[in-house]
């Protein structure tokens, strides 16, 4: 616990150092990160597996403390210990659904600390779907799928200036799916949920 502390104020006092960020600053991203997802519905949540995403990203500030913050991320999505019916055999068996999107958030990025390194952001997800396989007989279903996912997006982070153009970011952000991700669905609404600690290089442009 103490190296954890040690980290967190090593990290907050190397973000104190740096320059604030002005209206009309472009700031281009890339970030790769872990992701931990499951579907939920009314009768509770799905078991959880894990995943990866890949994103780029660009921030327009209005100010110092204000931007507006666009990424289009490849995301890893799905459940474990899921069950598949196949309707040739009439078997039912157990697998993992691994769901691939291409995601699109836009969000409004509050930034604060001393020197405004730090941030939240928060706002809606489009995510349209890529691929779709369960895994234990590495079937296409695809077709079972809505082609398009929607939610809400937040997260929060920490940039570190390397150079006056250059910043590593780490950070935290989640998915809450609003739609339902099945074509045909007799119960309630099964909707996308994903949580992922990310890192990234971010580029400033002037």
């Amino acid at each position: 616990m103490k190296k954890v502390i040690v980290v967190v104020l090593v990290l907050f006092s190397i973000a104190s150092f740096g320059q604030r960020n002005k209206k009309g600053i472009v700031e281009f991203g890339v970030n790769i990160g872990y992701n931990a997802f499951n579907v939920g519905n009314s009768n509770g949540n799905s078991d959880s597996g894990s995943g990866v995403n890949v994103g780029l990203a660009a921030d327009y500030f209005f100010s110092d403390r204000w931007s507006i913050k666009g990424k289009l991320i490849y995301d890893q999505k799905g459940w474990d210990n899921g069950f598949y019916n196949d309707l040739d055999s009439g078997i039912v068996y157990t697998t993992d659904y691994k769901l691939d999107y291409l995601t699109v958030p836009v969000m409004a990025n509050w930034h604060f600390g001393r020197k405004r390194n730090w941030y939240l952001n928060f706002g809606p997800y489009a995510g349209f779907l890529m691929g779709a396989n369960e895994t234990t007989n590495s079937r296409n279903v695809k077709k079972a799928f809505n082609s398009t996912d929607f939610g809400i997006s937040f997260g929060i982070g920490v940039k570190i200036p390397v150079s006056d153009k250059l910043k590593i970011s780490l950070e935290y952000d989640e998915q809450d799916g609003l739609s339902d991700i099945f074509k045909v669905n007799s119960g309630s609404d099964a909707k996308n949920s994903r949580g992922s600690f990310n890192v990234g290089l971010n580029f400033l442009l002037q």
